[in-house]
């Protein structure tokens, strides 16, 4: 499997409250984009970006790992077999940046694609997370603040149906990784944030941290 992922494909507006506190319609097929390998960071790195383009929000998302190929996949079963590992991870987003984008009707890769802009969580075999792909819950906290709670229960399509859409545009190959979407709770962050990740796992929690610079 590959150690450096060859695309990491993100789903918007997954969840109908996050698309609603951005004053977007509720999509009625998944939003897709990517991001580059070259936006990933770590934890350790912490979270930085150019002040000059405005304000960096936070979107803390259930994240998977590929790790058998899905080419125009429409069982179910199988989209969720291809799946070794999960995580968290945050989708960083200049939003200043990408409201500006949409109203001049252009893409977002400059506000999503970002050096940085992706944080990946270390990852844990799915068996020590899943029993159910539909009640998979996590939770993000900034200064010990509880911001965004995941529940995939709220999900507007199911991790499944996601993957088999996802294959049907892009060629997963394993290592590949796919964020899921976020919950509402996003918000600007700042400089000496201190944010905490948590994901319940099947017998015990799975606790991440990282700070902005």
């Amino acid at each position: 499997m590959n150690s450096r992922p060859s695309k990491i494909v993100c789903v918007g507006r997954s969840y109908a409250d996050h698309a609603k506190e951005l004053g977007n319609a509720v999509p009625t097929s998944p939003v897709l984009f990517m991001k580059p390998p070259s936006a990933l960071t770590t934890l350790e790195a912490g979270i930085d970006w150019n002040r000059d383009l405005g304000s960096c929000h936070y979107e803390c998302e259930l994240t998977l790992r590929i790790d058998q190929p899905l080419k125009n996949e429409t069982d179910p079963a199988k989209a969720l077999a291809a799946v070794g590992a999960v995580t968290l991870g945050l989708d960083l987003t200049l939003r200043d940046l990408q409201d500006d984008l949409k109203k001049k009707g252009q893409p977002w890769e400059r506000s999503k694609a970002f050096y940085g802009a992706c944080v990946l969580s270390d990852w844990v075999a799915t068996a020590e997370v899943i029993s159910d792909w539909n009640a998979v819950h996590y939770t993000l906290e900034v200064n010990d603040e509880v911001r965004q709670k995941g529940d995939t229960s709220y999900l507007i399509f199911d991790i499944a149906s996601l993957l088999c859409d996802i294959s049907q545009a892009f060629s997963l190959e394993p290592g590949d990784v796919v964020m899921t979407g976020t919950p509402a709770g996003v918000a600007a962050l700042q400089s000496g944030d201190q944010l905490k990740m948590t994901l319940k796992g099947q017998s015990k929690d799975y606790v991440w941290t990282t700070f902005v610079k």
